[in-house]
């Protein structure tokens, strides 16, 4: 589960070290063009996740993922091969779309087996060992690059796609039986997304996971040259950005711990509440203390690390609470999730990562922003979600 988790994020991170020589080999003329490798991959999986979510209630949790897994080792091929940046791009959004498949059904075969807080557990020990890959991926990326050409990242996602394929298919049984599978009627679709949209705890939650994933596609797409321009440390990139991704894997390891004495709602409000507080007062001593010029870079690590810590206890908690009441339609609930969350996050990383070249401070300002609205939308849910028991 974690590897096919991993697949989209391995994609992503392997390559940011390489996005000078994107830059270069493909004769970009602003560094906005380099936000359409991370944001059109996005925009792939949103796609990809309402259609394989749908195929997984009809056929089976395997066989979709076995389409998926092709056509993203066919993407990276694309990708990888092609001297034009428009069929670089189509070899992106492939690798997106196809890794959609892997990455949203493996929700639904959690789902399958596991409910409440003990699906919350699994989810959060999945995150820890998925938070390794974007610990080590920029190295790796970085690794093949300096003995390769940044084009044989993409061979080795291509070589960790068939592996993967082969690997799941000997290990994982088939958690769907063919008697509780659903024909494809408008009828069931319709039912579906109505179950969806129905539940506020559900829509709460993949809109403020939505919104708060949006300023890591923002972020990711400017991480490099965040610590190359900014800080003048492209060399170092790699371990900064792995101690960055480290903390959110331990904190999602202490999460696993916590969530069944304490739930998901009390870790999540504490988690955005933290996040509120040191993102404003950074912000603040940003724009008091440091008006023209970046803090020192331990300063910057300390409050990211910080940050990215509360993160750990929100991605697994909000997918998890928002699948709860979906157990009778998981695949095509799990993929709604997804792709309203991916375009939440594609539309508001986008538009984020315009600003975030020059200075740290629209950075902070977004997590401090998104973290305060995030509080509202969870403090309206909640009271929406007494009444509904009350009644």
């Amino acid at each position: 589960m974690a590897l096919m988790t991993s697949l989209i994020a391995l994609s992503i991170d392997s390559m940011l070290p390489a996005f000078n020589a994107i830059h270069r080999d493909f004769r970009l003329q602003t560094p906005d063009q380099l936000q359409m490798v991370i944001a059109i991959l996005f925009l792939g999986f949103g796609f990809g996740q309402l259609i394989f979510g749908q195929l997984s209630d009809i056929f089976g949790r395997k066989p979709p993922i076995y389409w998926g897994v092709a056509i993203f080792a066919m993407g990276s091929v694309l990708a990888g091969m092609t001297q034009s940046f428009e069929w670089f791009l189509i070899g992106r959004f492939l690798q997106g779309f196809g890794g959609a498949a892997p990455r949203i059904i493996s929700l639904a075969l959690i789902r399958d087996e596991y409910k409440g807080n003990a699906m919350a557990q699994i989810t959060s020990m999945v995150m820890t060992i998925f938070i390794l890959v974007p610990a080590l991926a920029p190295t790796l990326g970085q690794g093949v690059i300096y003995f390769f050409h940044w084009r044989a990242i993409f061979i080795l996602l291509c070589v960790v796609a068939l592996s993967l394929w082969a690997w799941f298919a000997i290990r994982q049984h088939e958690t769907l039986p063919p008697g509780l599978r659903r024909g494809f009627t408008a009828k069931q679709l319709v039912f579906g997304v109505k179950e969806t949209f129905r539940q506020p705890t559900t829509v709460s939650c993949m809109i403020v996971s939505g919104i708060l994933f949006g300023i890591f596609v923002g972020y990711l797409g400017s991480a490099q040259e965040i610590f190359s321009r900014i800080f003048h440390m492209e060399k170092l990139f790699p371990l900064m950005f792995g101690i960055l991704a480290l903390s959110i894997g331990g904190a999602s390891f202490f999460n696993s711990r916590l969530v069944m004495a304490l739930g998901m709602r009390r870790l999540i409000l504490g988690a955005f509440l933290w996040m509120a507080l040191i993102s404003n007062l950074f912000a603040l001593y940003l724009t008091n203390y440091l008006p023209s010029t970046p803090p020192p870079l331990m300063v910057f690590m300390i409050y990211m690390i910080l940050t990215f810590f509360s993160v750990g206890f929100l991605f697994g908690n909000l997918n998890a609470l928002a699948m709860e009441p979906l157990g009778h339609v998981a695949g095509v609930g799990s993929a709604l999730i997804g792709f309203v969350q991916s375009t939440i996050s594609v539309a508001i990383g986008i538009f984020l990562g315009k600003y975030y070249h020059e200075s740290i401070l629209p950075l902070v300002l977004s997590f401090g922003g998104a973290s305060l609205i995030c509080i509202f939308i969870l403090s309206l849910e909640k009271r929406f979600h007494h009444r509904m028991l009350q009644d």
